[in-house]
């Protein structure tokens, strides 16, 4: 008996939904992602890597049909996937999916939004390659996921899984985009699944390179599609083979079968959750709590000591190095350190409870706010393991001068499965996100061309609307 290679299944699993087209409810789901992507975007315009990554693809004069979100300049679909997938990912802002342990939409979306405009596709069209692209990629990172372990395979190995099977994600999508059929959608996972990459270190102690990871996995994923359909050809077990995507990665502990686990019948793009904060997603349970010990009256000023317990894997990104997160470096380092975020939210933050502003080089610095991260213990606690990774738990005992101690448990994160963010809360982030770079109108008109998608809305002009002068480019060379 022959058994169906698992890139053959997922190639006619996204033929199938776009030929026949996916139910209103997945393409809405589609739109409010495309429509978050789209602020983050425009809010990480003028930051260094995206900035530098931009010089180094114009520098390649690849001139062509895709915008570029936040400039006035336009590239190869590449090109544009590579410079948009780098701002989509560059303010850690984009969403995320729990059991996958990664973040599908920010390799995903800007893949699809660069071949969408190069082949002049509509919005149904972008909404159902988005969606079965981030179906994918979801799905391979549940594959990576242990459950003895309670975390992901991937993570436990200093691997970017969001970069890793954000590469397969894209290529989907940006096949779905190009008319390819089965062969060709397969052979576009083959080759992707030798080009994804990412490591985590700069997570730990710091580099840039981390921003411009989901980049480049949109970047591969256009080329790997457009490679398939030139004629370039994988390995028909790519995925599940001796030498492949799984055993390569995740070694014998991978579960290959989870990714056909109910495809088409339970959609894992539902459980994506967006993000309220503009940091690492294992703080938020810990901000929650503070935000709510100052809703109670408790004054960060009158902490003496604080302890922030987490479970044990996110205690590895939030609370290790134990001093580079009491006093971390730069404001990037900052936004994955449980006890600043935790002394930020105590002192009051900006925005939705805590913004962008708190986490700039200069607030990194700020004496108030590393002193009080200073009395805040980041520690791991076995009994919370068991919640994550579908629940994001945190538990914050806090000290006060006057000697009373206050206790604040979070089962689960703002935004996350039991407490998803509402319609107007998402369209709120999106004009505080656009504010950095359009006029109220504009955003407005972004806003409206998202909605319209749905209904053949045009990808050309919605990201037309994204266009903004850019300030001059540093050279690449």
């Amino acid at each position: 008996m022959t058994t169906t290679p698992l890139v053959r299944r997922l190639a006619a699993f996204a033929v199938a939904a776009r030929d026949r087209g996916l139910p209103p409810k997945l393409r809405a789901e589609a739109a409010e992602r495309i429509l978050d992507c789209l602020g983050n975007s425009l809010l990480a315009r003028e930051e260094s890597a995206p900035r530098a990554v931009l010089a180094v693809a114009r520098d390649w004069g690849t001139t062509g049909p895709a915008h570029v979100i936040g400039t006035d300049h336009s590239l190869a679909a590449p090109a544009a996937a590579l410079v948009n997938g780098t701002l989509a990912h560059a303010m850690d802002f984009d969403d995320s999916h729990m059991l996958s342990v990664l973040h599908p939409s920010a390799s995903v979306i800007p893949a699809a939004l660069a071949v969408a405009e190069a082949t002049g596709a509509r919005g149904p069209q972008l909404l159902d390659a988005v969606t079965v692209g981030t179906e994918v990629c979801i799905r391979l990172g549940i594959a990576g996921y242990d459950p003895d372990l309670r975390n992901s395979l991937f993570f436990e190995r200093g691997q970017h899984a969001t970069s890793i099977c954000g590469t397969l994600g894209a290529a989907v999508a940006a096949a779905m985009l190009l008319g390819a059929e089965e062969d060709t959608v397969a052979a576009a996972l083959g080759i992707a699944a030798s080009t994804g990459a990412g490591l985590l270190e700069a997570n730990r102690t710091g580099g840039t390179v981390k921003r411009m990871h989901c980049g480049w996995a949109a970047h591969a994923g256009v080329a790997a599609a457009q490679l398939a359909r030139a004629g370039i050809t994988g390995p028909p077990t790519v995925l599940e083979g001796r030498f492949g995507f799984f055993q390569a990665w995740c070694g014998d502990r991978a579960r290959p079968e989870a990714v056909l686990d109910g495809l088409g019948e339970r959609w894992e793009t539902s459980e994506i959750i967006v993000k309220p904060y503009p940091c690492n997603h294992f703080t938020h349970p810990g901000i929650d709590a503070a935000l709510r010990l100052r809703a109670e009256g408790v004054r960060g000023e009158d902490v003496v000591h604080g302890e922030l317990r987490v479970p044990t894997a996110m205690h590895r990104t939030i609370g290790e190095p134990e001093a580079a997160k009491a006093t971390p470096a730069t404001g990037y380092a900052a936004a994955f350190s449980g006890p600043f975020t935790v002394a930020t939210a105590l002192l009051g933050g900006g925005g939705l409870g805590v913004w962008f502003d708190d986490f700039t080089d200069a607030t990194a610095h700020d004496p108030a706010r590393r002193a009080l991260a200073g009395v805040i213990r980041c520690v791991p606690d076995p009994a919370l393991d068991a919640l994550f990774p579908t629940r994001l738990p945190a538990l914050l005992r806090v000290t006060t001068r006057d000697g009373r101690r206050h206790e604040i448990r979070v089962e689960t994160s703002k935004g996350g499965p039991d407490m998803p963010l509402t319609v107007e809360e998402k369209e709120h982030k999106f004009r505080l996100s656009a504010a950095t770079a359009l006029p109220p109108e504009r955003a407005d008109a972004v806003l409206g061309a998202v909605r319209a998608l749905p209904e053949g809305g045009s990808v050309t002009d919605l990201l037309a609307l994204c266009s903004v002068r850019a300030a001059p480019q540093p050279s690449a060379a």
